[in-house]
């Protein structure tokens, strides 16, 4: 079935449960022109089926480079992990101008919100329903779940964290992008001097 991209219909955890006395902010994106890393970055969650159970992976993605800033995995749908995820990304990169996510309640929450805040970076949320207002975070993920979740058995959280790392490297670093010519995210990022230094 995975070789094959067939899924079941089986209920699967559910990753963007709003609350109703959360804010909901307008989506920013429509028609904007996004061409400079840090113009714009974006979050999701997925879910990743382990031995005895679900784990929730997150990560900050700059939309322009595609380039993954920072990453976390939880095993609550708690919002400790997604604003983790988001500080760890504004220690060590700019702040962008717009931060894009779903109307989850991890996104919603005062936690993640007063955190963009007080950055003075503009909120913009997904409409309800619409995953192709996220797209490339969405591809990001069918590349993390069919280039390395899916070929190898992860049996515990010790043994996920360390492939994950070891697959972020590689998309970072090492993984070319059609769309941008043969191009790494972190030479889209970076610059390519900067990339190779680093890599």
């Amino acid at each position: 079935m995975r070789l094959m991209g067939i899924e079941s219909v089986a209920p699967k955890p559910n990753t963007s449960r709003p609350r109703r006395e959360h804010k909901v902010y307008p989506y920013l994106l429509r028609k904007l022109s996004i061409t400079e890393p840090d113009q714009v970055w974006c979050s999701d969650i997925t879910y990743i089926r382990l031995a005895h159970g679900f784990v929730y992976l997150t990560a900050v993605m700059d939309w322009a480079s595609r380039y993954v800033l920072s990453w976390e995995v939880s095993v609550t749908m708690d919002d400790d992990f997604c604003v983790n995820a988001l500080k760890s990304a504004l220690r060590k990169h700019n702040s962008p101008e717009i931060f894009n996510t779903h109307q989850g309640s991890q996104y919603t929450g005062n936690a993640f919100t007063a955190a963009l805040k007080e950055r003075g970076i503009k909120i913009s949320m997904d409409g309800k329903g619409r995953c192709m207002d996220n797209i490339f975070i969405e591809r990001l993920w069918r590349s993390v779940k069919y280039e390395k979740i899916f070929l190898e058995e992860f049996e515990t959280v010790t043994e996920l964290i360390a492939g994950l790392k070891e697959y972020f490297e590689f998309y970072n670093f090492e993984r070319p992008h059609q769309s941008f010519s043969g191009k790494t995210a972190a030479e889209v990022y970076w610059g390519e001097e900067v990339a190779k230094m680093a890599a």
